[in-house]
């Protein structure tokens, strides 16, 4: 697993001569600042730090100094199966994937505020001519009758769109950078510019 931050997006042209959309996501910084033992925590992770951060409190800094190594603001746990996986603590992360393997990008996706039915659930909205008073954009009925005389929770309606985790499965791998520390993702990622992004197998 690799923590990242999203760059932007950049044009990538494939060995066939292909112009493919691609997304590009910087790993520098990113660390292990930790590990989990089965004997200790009865299963197996390494701890990932990305970013460093300006400003952190004592009970976080002193966590650091014990381990002496440089803070970071952002930190995962990667579950592994086996100990020989684990990393050593203070080392730098690199990608286990390779140029064409398939990988799942998990991030917060753009926050859009409040938002009608019609943007929020591809609703179709009322008919745009005769018989429609004002109400072009409106959802229409959302409950029954007397009996149950309510409306159900998770009813499609008008609300809070976006700025929520989402993951885009199975991108592929188009080139990594390793002296530059980039990750170039075939098509889009979820968030905006400078989004923090977990890419992973």
């Amino acid at each position: 697993m690799i923590i990242s931050t999203k760059i932007g997006q950049t044009s990538f042209i494939s060995e066939e001569g292909k112009r493919l959309n691609a997304t590009v996501l910087d790993y520098s910084s990113c660390i292990v600042v930790g590990n989990r033992t089965e004997e200790k925590d009865g299963y197996i992770a390494n701890i990932i730090g990305y970013l460093k951060p300006k400003k952190l409190n004592n009970p976080q800094l002193k966590d650091f100094n014990k381990k002496n190594i440089e803070p970071r603001k952002h930190v995962k746990e990667h579950r592994l199966e086996n100990a020989e996986n684990l990393i050593e603590i203070g080392s730098e992360v690199n990608p286990s994937f390779q140029v064409g393997d398939k990988v799942c990008v998990q991030s917060k996706s753009t926050g859009k505020g409040f938002a009608g039915a019609m943007k929020r659930h591809n609703f179709s909205g009322m008919r745009a001519s005769h018989g429609v008073s004002i109400s072009h954009r409106a959802h229409g009925s959302t409950g029954q009758n007397q009996n149950p005389g309510k409306v159900f929770k998770g009813k499609k309606m008008a609300g809070h769109l976006g700025d929520e985790v989402t993951t885009t499965k199975n991108l592929e791998v188009l080139m990594i950078d390793q002296s530059k520390k980039l990750i170039f993702v075939k098509g889009s990622v979820p968030g905006k510019k400078k989004s923090i992004v977990k890419v992973y197998k």
